[in-house]
């Protein structure tokens, strides 16, 4: 047998404590519109997906009880699924309310925030992301008059370009996938330098104390003003184009607007400085500028050029700073740079009309994500979404999967990889080669099993908890042949609890009812829910007296009797898969069962349909006798 330690990801039956409290949803609501606001390289997508995250933990808990928010209306959620399920189902919402994009938010769920999918799970979330798209659209048009700042600008779908090329020739599946092998390569590098970064942080920087966060993320914010503020006054401006009516854009733009075209220090008024327009306009505007099919010319290939690389820079030393941050709008910034810049090229080399630099700035953000987070299905979606051009969606597919396969080849996603260094212990969607040739029993460790007996001493029981962290413990029986007999798996957070109400402690050292095997149980389920918002019952906070100690508890009442088991000589390969698949904590490994009781197929789990297929017999027989 073997057990897990107790420190562990919500979505793969980890937790990690203070990952969902109240504090934190504030501190990621007010951080993220002041770093968001503060023009730092990172985007607001990250922050909203914990801030649902956040949300839908303490809605699942009734609220939070330190601060004394909480109710008994929301207090439903009992089991550790169902508070899954709501934590799955408000990352997609956060999803669904950063790009606009319902349809991907049920996706990013399914791909990223999830390892044990079902039907029932699939509903949740899809009517979760439906809802946030209905009052995203309702708040949208209630904002349209301004009164709510650039909130609602560019309508429903953020970057449209559904006005953009509509068609392509194979001679451009070069450059495209040369896109998806500079995404792949860039991304990796990304993900590389974040981790070693992170890491030099995590070892050197925060130990000091939270000062000195204040203090780099100061500092940080600073070089990114100052690289904002100081490279546009290195570029000339560049006289305006000749003015188009129908596209509706102004050459330069008003003072105090955003869009295109920044008079910034120009000695002329039809003049703009095209290195100003990317720095000094909302992500959101300069990501549209870059994808517009308008704005032929606007950019030159060392403006292009050099905010790739400021940018890039800038992203890589703001993530990991104590400030609530997103990779995903940085990340199409930085894809859709470089791939304007190979658009430039192509439209040069093949001189053809029909061929646009925004469409390749579309497929370099899509490149640059993939090569970067390694998610395939639900980004290609949410591109498609955001962008309102299915007809790019072949090409989408096409540079997603060729970024992917060259990122892969040098280290993980920038998920895995900053969850693997901050010790949460996630699973890989496939179990490695070696485990092939490795059974279950040499996976548990050469420590001993750490068990208990079904009546057990309370001095015992404060001992064992005191000498490990162990999450579970088996609960080992005798049989009357003296032999003994596994019963059952017993929390530890079950067992602070008993050890703190007292009411279950009894002077006989026998179990309590021998002929049904246990007795009723004299607590509330909700007093064994498991808190989200903190870290629950500590053992330091349970005072027990020396008579308490002498005294015997009977764990039969508290026990989980059909814990998952698997022979020792199961493949560990299979193991893995039944772990990861079923989203389990514990996985009991026990010697091989010397006789078989029975074999259920899938026809014996037809119960209805076959009590159904009965009946009709039934009724097919009387009638051909009545006949």
């Amino acid at each position: 047998m073997f057990t897990k330690s107790a420190d562990s990801h919500l979505c793969s039956g980890v937790d990690t404590h203070g990952i969902l409290l109240f504090r934190t949803l504030i501190g990621k609501v007010f951080g993220s519109i002041g770093s968001v606001g503060g023009g730092l390289a990172l985007g607001k997508e990250g922050p909203l997906v914990h801030t649902g995250a956040c949300i839908a933990s303490l809605l699942g808990q009734g609220g939070s009880t330190k601060y004394h928010l909480n109710s008994r209306w929301f207090n439903v959620f009992k089991s550790d699924r169902d508070r899954r399920d709501l934590v799955t189902c408000g990352c997609a919402a956060g999803v669904a309310a950063a790009f606009r994009a319902p349809v991907g938010g049920v996706l990013f769920a399914l791909e990223e925030v999830t390892s044990w999918w079902r039907s029932q799970l699939m509903w949740r979330v899809f009517f979760t992301s439906a809802i946030v798209a209905v009052v995203v659209r309702t708040a949208m048009g209630w904002c349209k008059s301004g009164k709510c700042g650039h909130f609602g600008s560019g309508g429903f779908i953020i970057w449209d370009v559904s006005d953009g090329q509509e068609d392509y020739s194979f001679a451009e599946l070069l450059p495209m996938a040369i896109i998806g092998v500079i995404g792949g390569l860039l991304g990796a590098l990304f993900n590389q330098l974040t981790l070693y970064i992170t890491t030099w942080r995590r070892n050197h920087l925060h130990k000091k104390g939270n000062r000195v966060k204040i203090i780099e993320a100061c500092l940080v914010s600073v070089l990114t003003s100052v690289i904002s503020f100081g490279l546009p006054l290195l570029r000339k401006c560049s006289p305006c184009p000749e003015p188009d009516p129908a596209s509706g854009i102004e050459c330069p733009r008003p003072p105090g607007m955003y869009g295109n075209y920044v008079n910034f220090f120009c000695s002329k008024d039809n003049e703009y400085n095209d290195l100003a327009t990317i720095f000094f306009n909302t992500q959101d505007d300069a990501i549209r500028n870059l994808f517009s099919a308008k704005t032929i010319n606007e950019y030159s290939s060392q403006s292009l050029l050099t905010f790739l690389v400021m940018f890039y820079g800038l992203a890589v030393v703001t993530f990991g700073t104590a400030v609530p941050a997103g990779q995903f709008v940085p990340g199409i910034m930085i894809g859709s740079t470089y791939g304007r810049l190979v658009g430039m090229f192509v439209v040069k080399y093949y001189r053809k009309l029909n061929i646009e630099e925004g469409t390749y700035a579309l497929l370099g953000a899509a490149s640059f994500l993939g090569g970067s987070m390694r998610m395939t299905v639900s980004l290609c979606v949410i591109m498609v979404e955001i962008t309102n051009n299915l007809k790019l969606l072949p090409l989408i597919m096409l540079v997603l999967l060729i970024s992917k396969a060259v990122g892969d080849a040098f280290n993980d996603g920038i998920y895995e990889e900053q969850a693997r260094l901050r010790g949460i212990p996630l699973l890989d969607s496939k179990p490695k080669y070696e485990m092939r040739n490795m059974m279950a029993k040499e996976a548990c460790g050469s420590g001993r099993v750490v068990s208990l007996p079904r009546v057990v001493k309370v001095s015992d029981v404060v001992s064992i908890l005191q000498s490990n962290t162990h999450n579970g413990f088996p609960v080992i029986d005798h049989t009357r042949s003296g032999e003994p007999l596994v019963i059952g798996l017993v929390l530890r957070s079950h067992l602070l609890v008993i050890l703190q109400s007292k009411v279950d402690f009894q002077h006989s050292p026998l179990p309590s009812d021998p002929r049904t095997g246990g007795r009723s149980i004299r607590h509330d389920s909700g007093e064994f829910a498991k808190p989200v918002s903190s870290k629950g019952i500590c053992l330091d906070d349970i005072h027990l007296t020396s008579e308490d100690l002498e005294m015997y508890i009977d764990l039969a009442p508290f026990l989980n009797p059909s814990p998952y088991i698997v022979p020792e000589d199961m493949s560990l390969t299979k193991v893995y898969n039944l772990f990861r698949q079923l989203g389990l904590r514990h996985l009991f490994v026990v010697p091989r069962p010397s006789r078989v009781l029975g074999l259920i197929t899938r026809k014996d789990l037809l119960i209805e349909d076959a009590e159904n297929v009965n009946t009709l017999e039934l009724q097919a027989t009387s009638n051909s006798a009545s006949e």
